[in-house]
């Protein structure tokens, strides 16, 4: 028996480390309400559920509906795109440009590596919610930026991050 709508568990999943940050957040006030050591260790409590659900909070705007064409994994620094007609791998020490491009439906990642042909991945592809931790690694990335454009969705391709030193063609 399933007790939870499917919709809400979908909202659940979404937002779940936010709401870990929320419980951890809760009772880090809790014990910092207290006195003694439990009110120092509340503190240090509190601190962590507060970085846990702004963490969360980035994660979820991050994540989309599931269900995309294709199939993501991330291993050793490698992003690997199983494609339903193309797809391809990735190193990311060696990825030049990273891309949104909105015009696609569903809109895409465009990763771009030096001398082979650009793996576009679709953001709701089953795992992509992966590439988060992956995109965070890279050297100078705007987060918040790469955020605001996924809400946006724009109808034109957006240069989400470029590594230092490539020029524009």
């Amino acid at each position: 028996m399933k007790f939870i709508r499917p919709e809400a568990r979908a909202v659940l999943v979404r937002w779940r480390e936010a709401l870990i940050g929320l419980v951890v957040a809760f009772l880090g006030l809790w014990w910092a309400s207290g006195f003694g050591l439990l009110k120092w260790l509340g503190f240090a409590v509190l601190v962590i559920g507060v970085v846990l659900i702004f963490a969360g909070v980035q994660r979820a705007r991050f994540r989309g509906e599931q269900g995309g064409p294709g199939l993501v994994q991330v291993d050793e620094g490698e992003v690997t795109y199983f494609g339903p007609l193309d797809g391809g791998t990735i190193a990311m020490c060696e990825l030049s440009c990273l891309e949104l491009n909105g015009a696609s439906k569903p809109m895409v990642w465009v990763l771009q590596q030096p001398g082979q042909p650009a793996l576009h991945v679709p953001w709701n592809a089953e795992g992509a919610d992966a590439l988060f931790d992956v995109f965070a690694t890279l050297p100078g990335l705007k987060t918040e930026m790469m955020l605001s454009q996924m809400q946006a969705m724009p109808d034109h391709s957006v240069v989400i991050w470029r590594k230092p030193g490539i020029r524009l063609r």
